[in-house]
């Protein structure tokens, strides 16, 4: 059996971007019925060199529409990193949920052998479209929606493994 790319990056990205979108709902709620500053949660970082809860959203988006356009030729969507509140978060999430939703799976199917190449200031690195996929994007979307995840988690918002996964 096999399975197509588009299957695994975005049902993958549909659902735990949906379950991340849960997550920072349950978090704002915990917020507000506890009294605390929504910006205390927003501003939250596990150890003091890691990203904040929203560079951790944020860059959980960039990993799911970049990998979807990067695997389907597609214009990969700008979003400037502003967002300072859950409701920005919310509405950054929908953005990216929209643009991968809307990119069809044979854009991406067939793609496996895609030349991708990501360059950082002093770095270059080339896949193909399935070790890009395998190998960087989805390591990394996981990686920030996981972080995220646990800030919250850390924070004492009340969450279980079944909120992870978006089995709520």
């Amino acid at each position: 059996m096999t399975i197509s790319l588009y299957s695994a990056a975005a049902p993958v990205f549909v659902q735990m971007l949906g379950a991340l979108s849960r997550v920072l709902k349950k978090a704002e709620g915990y917020a507000a019925e506890r009294k605390i500053d929504p910006s205390v949660y927003l501003n939250m970082r596990l150890c003091a060199d890691m990203f904040p809860l929203t560079r951790q959203v944020q860059i959980a988006c960039d990993h799911a529409k970049g990998a979807t356009a990067r695997l389907s030729g597609s214009e990969n969507p700008k979003f400037e990193d502003t967002e300072a509140t859950f409701a920005e978060l919310q509405a950054r999430i929908e953005k990216t949920l929209a643009f991968v939703k809307s990119v069809p799976a044979d854009k991406i199917d067939g793609q496996e052998e895609r030349p991708i190449n990501i360059s950082f200031p002093g770095m270059s690195l080339d896949f193909t479209g399935q070790d890009y996929l395998l190998h960087y994007a989805l390591p990394n979307f996981y990686f920030h929606v996981t972080t995220a995840y646990a800030i919250l988690r850390h924070a004492g918002v009340p969450l279980g493994k079944a909120d992870y996964f978006g089995r709520t």
